[in-house]
């Protein structure tokens, strides 16, 4: 059972609490959404776009750390989580459509750390310290990377399934 299909309830609900021994049924009927209000979501963000772009800033921060790239990264821009398409519809309309699920407030969170694991790879590179950047990149980035890509494909096979 994907992550969101097992979270996508009411957080007044009892059983949407994030506990590992959480029992909850493998059925499409436990999400609150109907069918429109999936398709309607669905509409409004391309996941796979921002699944993309989301795995390329791999690419981009080991350019920048190679020097192999002549973008102006800059930390204190690269940490802020609603400026990028998808942090745009998290903090707006999804939000608005999604926000009172609890897997909702977790894309969100492990989407803003995300930008501020992105955001300390650059702050470290641009302090010289180059084998941090790379350790963090390699570690603490790329574990929260692996984490919005796997709730945004979770996000996408519940809203499909409805």
């Amino acid at each position: 059972m994907g992550f969101f299909s097992r979270l996508f309830q009411r957080r007044d609900d009892k059983a949407s609490t994030l506990s590992a021994t959480s029992t909850i049924a493998d059925d499409a009927d436990e999400m609150a959404l109907d069918p429109k209000e999936a398709a309607a979501v669905l509409a409004e963000i391309d996941i796979d776009t921002a699944i993309a772009a989301h795995e390329n800033w791999k690419l981009r921060l080991q350019n920048y750390l190679e020097g192999r790239s002549s973008e102006d990264l800059r930390a204190e821009v690269v940490c802020l989580d609603d400026r990028c398409d998808l942090g745009r519809w998290l903090h707006g309309t999804g939000r608005e459509r999604l926000g009172k699920y609890t897997a909702f407030s977790v894309l969100v969170a492990r989407h803003k750390y995300f930008h501020v694991q992105a955001s300390t790879v650059v702050a470290q590179a641009q302090a010289g310290q180059h084998e941090q950047a790379a350790a963090t990149l390699n570690s603490s980035y790329r574990h929260a990377s692996n984490q919005v890509v796997l709730l945004l494909k979770s996000l996408r096979h519940g809203l499909q399934r409805r």
